[in-house]
């Protein structure tokens, strides 16, 4: 039997199949807690998500690099040598701003000196800010970076991730890589000093620090932009009990700026079971 319908029902048939299309696409990209493995021969990356709260708060995501036995890849700050990533998001629905938080790297010693960077396996933290609150966001990622074993290769990774809030399986990994970000410490909490010494060939900064127990720590540094290329702090000697010396040469200052002049630093202290990260002047 034949139903006849009323044709001036149609828009209101389609707008509602559109609708339907529209909720289904939308809880299927949310259900998603990963993206798909964007690879090649040495390492690959994806997107995974975290639980998220509804309201402003921003979602929570992360960037994994997943590198194969024996490679790495840098911190934002490569070193000696090597090439920091570089992260895009041109063409990401609903986004207002990204941050990428970095775990606390390690260093890694080779003929050509130090680098900074991960091994195995790293998850970059990302506080995703929608323009619409408490709408999804589709976040479409382009990463740039260099993974390396005895030479250095480039590598290219992208990934397409919806977040929306709700439950993740990937929360308690995402978690963990947001414990090992450091935290931000005021220096006087930090009990953290650098003073510049004017009479070596070159000018030289020396660094205390208050370290509670005699294990070593890994500190680096850095200077007020990408543009600057400070040397990996060295352990001087000297210091009392409870407290540890570093010095570095003021080498690798971009054109023009004087390494007598005053400027912002920014250290991060690597030890067992902590990482912090403390912004002084040095005057």
């Amino acid at each position: 039997m034949t139903i006849l319908r009323d044709p001036r029902d149609r828009p209101a048939q389609l707008a509602i199949l559109l609708c339907a299309f529209g909720v289904l696409q939308c809880a299927t990209a949310n259900a998603a807690d990963t993206s798909s493995w964007s690879q090649d021969s040495k390492s690959a990356v994806r997107l995974i998500a975290g639980s998220n709260k509804g309201g402003d708060a921003p979602l929570r995501a992360g960037i994994e690099v997943k590198l194969q036995p024996g490679w790495h890849t840098y911190w934002r700050y490569p070193g000696d040598s090597g090439v920091p990533p570089r992260f895009e998001f041109a063409g990401s629905e609903n986004l207002k701003t990204v941050k990428v938080r970095y775990p606390a790297p390690r260093l890694f010693s080779d003929d050509s000196g130090n680098s900074i960077g991960y091994s195995d396996r790293v998850i970059f933290p990302i506080q995703v800010t929608p323009r619409q609150a408490g709408k999804p966001v589709m976040v479409r990622l382009k990463i740039d970076y260099a993974v390396c074993e005895k030479l250095c290769v480039p590598a290219e990774g992208r990934a397409d991730l919806g977040l929306a809030p709700g439950p993740s399986a990937n929360d308690a990994e995402l978690s963990a890589a947001e414990a090992q970000v450091p935290v931000p410490v005021a220096a006087t909490d930090a009990d953290l000093s650098a003073r510049r010494v004017n009479d070596a060939a070159k000018p030289l900064v020396a660094v205390d620090l208050k370290t509670p127990d005699a294990r070593p720590v890994v500190l680096l540094v850095e200077g007020p932009s990408p543009e600057w290329a400070l040397p990996i702090p060295k352990p001087a000697q000297g210091a009392p009990a409870g407290r540890q010396h570093f010095g570095f040469e003021l080498d690798g200052l971009p054109p023009g700026v004087s390494p007598k002049g005053s400027f912002e630093l920014t250290f991060t202290l690597i030890g067992e079971g902590r990482a912090i990260e403390v912004k002084t002047h040095l005057d």
